[in-house]
């Protein structure tokens, strides 16, 4: 065991724990008595291994799928975590947020089964007994409220809606710390959780002489989420918490870490790279936290992607200042370890001391994103230590997602939803719309005469390969299958805007698509890197429009209209979508919760099951085959691609799309994916 001894920040009436016990190290780490001198021109290296984006994937399992899944899951990347250790001298084992939400078993734990004070969530637990030293939170540890917040990470807010500190249980929660330092509460204005800690490592270390010795340092970690938490969780947040800019928030703290002894500075920060200009809700802002003064090194997630990688096309990666192969942002040493237990994080700091501190050394210092996945495209191992600890959470995910609620007589997919398949999108608009017509019906009179849309988008769409799709077989429904249709733990919202406002949500959807030039004759990519989950549409004979890809972002909604008529810009509507999309989340032009007449208590995947329930038998006819929109034809000269999961081209077919065809069996990216094309003038 290793006790590492945090110098942590008070919160006033909420006492921070000064320490924690983790396992894993070689050494005892308890700091001596007293400092012991550290001759100038000694060394060491610290190797911080992150994680990030673990989203409850605590096994190498698919519970929409009820499948084994060896690409994913903290039981391969404990693996990772005991090579690093034995690998390295040093380490300090860091989480970077978004952990306690994402796949059936965090909403069986937070919504079906409530977790009781007393009990442990079920990725604490593997994260416990991999011994973590500190752990940042992320925008999705908000999506279950407040409360449930406070009772699972152990803490105590003081903020309106919730009782009084002294009255509130002091609940089970991770053995390790957690720091944010840029949310606060509005009663209080604190910061909702510590900010920082410092963490007294001992080092096994070198002296001039190059003599082994063991000698501590002080690392101080800081923590940040997204500012735009307020919007994406406004429903929880409104009015209890507020949020601080990244860059002002850590020119405030870093000073104050550093006169109580923090030697370096490492910053956690749930956040992408961004180098716009500097706004305090930026949601991306590890790029500006990087030029602020005394940072040594960032641990940075939210954005699901690797990085250092040289061959990286992603945007964030390509930008002034950014290194991608050396993995510096400015110069400060960087990484982002994927997502879903897919990577590990490894800096491997350098350090050397000038006889009062120590510093990094940025010429010998190395980073990089290891991959569960071998050269010859097998996974490591799993840590076989991990599943007993979760066995009973486990059985009881699998056991709640198999709960059958209706059938189907077609194949509901998201496979081409970027082409016009609606296989999986209408049954959830279907439900939304139901839901938001029969509530205005029964108590809001003053909208009954307004028409009730719906929208919603392919949530999983190959982001991460081929798996990464919707996919519900024909035959009988169950829980599981509505959670595959409908992944977000979201409730449903309705809007009212006017025709003008439907035209710009559109256009903002059409994002998803890149600006194809007629006239090349080379082949070009359809989808852009506009996510998947931003990509509304409507599914409904009564909504029709084009998308025209030929014109620029902004311009490509075409003959938009409402059961034959065109939409008049005043024209009003109702339109059900959900509480992310209603107040801000995508930034979708008037969409910041002003235009919002109901917010329900009820999530949409819970509407979707009891529209099922009730429907019973869903059919391709009736839930499954209604196109609102379409591409504006047009004749091209060279191919226009897209790629989707392998093997699939026949479910096009069986969903009435024309010009689909197979262009590249296999895309050469290891993912299970194929290149297919699309003819535009079909």
């Amino acid at each position: 065991m290793k006790l590492n001894r945090g110098i942590g920040w008070s919160l006033g009436a909420i006492a921070v724990g000064a320490g924690l016990l983790a396992c894993g190290g070689s050494d005892d780490d308890t700091p001596p008595a007293s400092t012991p001198t550290i001759a100038a021109g000694s060394t060491a290296q610290l190797a911080l291994l992150e994680t990030t984006d673990l989203h409850t994937n605590v096994r190498s399992y698919d519970y929409f799928k009820l499948a084994a899944d060896t690409s994913l899951g903290f039981e391969r990347t404990s693996t990772l975590i005991k090579a690093a250790r034995a690998e390295f001298a040093n380490t300090l084992l860091v989480d970077n947020g978004d952990t306690i939400q994402g796949t059936a078993l965090s909403d069986y734990q937070a919504l079906v089964n409530p977790a009781a004070c007393t009990d442990t969530l079920a990725i604490y637990k593997a994260m416990n007994a991999a011994g973590y030293d500190v752990g940042g939170i992320g925008n999705h540890e908000f999506n279950y409220g407040l409360p449930y917040l406070a009772q699972v990470t152990g803490s105590k807010f003081d903020v309106d809606g919730m009782p009084a500190v002294s009255a509130q249980a002091k609940c089970a929660g991770p053995a390790f710390p957690q720091v944010l330092a840029n949310v606060y509460s509005v009663k209080s204005r604190q910061p909702l959780f510590t900010p920082y800690t410092i963490v007294t490592k001992m080092l096994k270390a070198k002296d001039p002489a190059g003599q082994d010795i063991i000698v501590p340092v002080k690392v101080g970690f800081i923590g940040f989420a997204p500012p735009t938490i307020l919007a994406w969780d406004k429903r929880w947040l409104d009015g209890k918490v507020y949020t601080e800019g990244v860059k002002e928030t850590a020119e405030k703290f870093i000073p104050e870490m550093k006169a109580k002894g923090a030697e370096l500075i490492v910053v956690i920060s749930h956040g992408g790279l961004d180098s716009s200009a500097y706004s305090p809700t930026l949601e991306n802002g590890s790029w500006h936290l990087s030029k602020v003064a005394g940072v040594d090194a960032m641990l940075i997630g939210h954005s699901h992607q690797i990085f250092p990688d040289a061959a990286s096309t992603v945007g964030q990666f390509n930008q002034t200042g950014v290194d991608k192969a050396k993995g510096t942002v400015n110069g400060v040493p960087t990484v982002m370890a994927n997502f879903w237990g897919k990577h590990l994080g490894v800096i491997g700091l350098s350090l050397k001391h000038d006889g009062s501190k120590w510093s990094v050394d940025t010429t010998k210092t190395t980073v990089q994103a290891r991959s569960t996945q071998n050269a010859d495209k097998t996974y490591v191992a799993v840590d076989a230590t991990i599943a007993p600890l979760v066995e009973a959470e486990h059985q009881a995910t699998i056991t709640y997602v198999k709960t059958p609620v209706g059938t189907t007589d077609f194949r509901m997919t998201t496979y081409f939803a970027d082409v016009g398949e609606p296989g999986a999108i209408e049954i959830v608009n279907q439900a939304q719309a139901d839901y938001v017509s029969s509530y205005i019906q029964a108590n809001m009179p003053e909208f009954k005469t307004l028409p009730v849309l719906s929208v919603s988008a392919p949530f999983k769409s190959g982001f991460a390969g081929g798996a990464d799709f919707t996919d519900v077989a024909a035959g009988p429904l169950a829980i599981n299958n509505a959670a595959d249709l409908y992944l977000y733990p979201n409730t449903i919202y309705a809007v009212k805007v006017t025709g003008a406002d439907i035209k710009a949500w559109l256009e903002t959807a059409a994002k998803r698509f890149n600006t194809i030039n007629p006239a090349l004759t080379t082949a070009q990519e359809l989808v852009s890197s506009y996510p998947g989950y931003n990509f509304d549409m409507f599914t409904s004979a009564d909504v029709q429009y084009e998308i025209d890809v030929t014109q620029p972002v902004g311009s490509r909604i075409r003959n938009l209209m409402y059961k034959g008529a065109p939409i008049g810009a005043a024209a009003e509507f109702v339109v059900a979508t959900n509480n992310y999309r209603a107040s801000g989340g995508g930034s979708f032009p008037g969409l910041d919760g002003s235009k919002t007449i109901y917010a329900s208590p009820d999530a949409n995947r819970d509407a979707l099951i009891a529209y099922i329930k009730t429907a019973k038998n869903l059919t391709r006819a009736s839930n499954g085959s209604h196109r609102s929109w379409r591409f504006t034809k047009v004749a091209t000269a060279g191919p226009v691609t897209f790629k989707s999961a392998t093997g699939q081209l026949a479910l096009a077919q069986a969903a009435g799309l024309s010009g689909i065809t197979l262009q590249q069996a296999d895309d050469g990216s290891g993912k299970s994916l194929s290149v297919y094309a699309i003819d535009l003038a079909q």
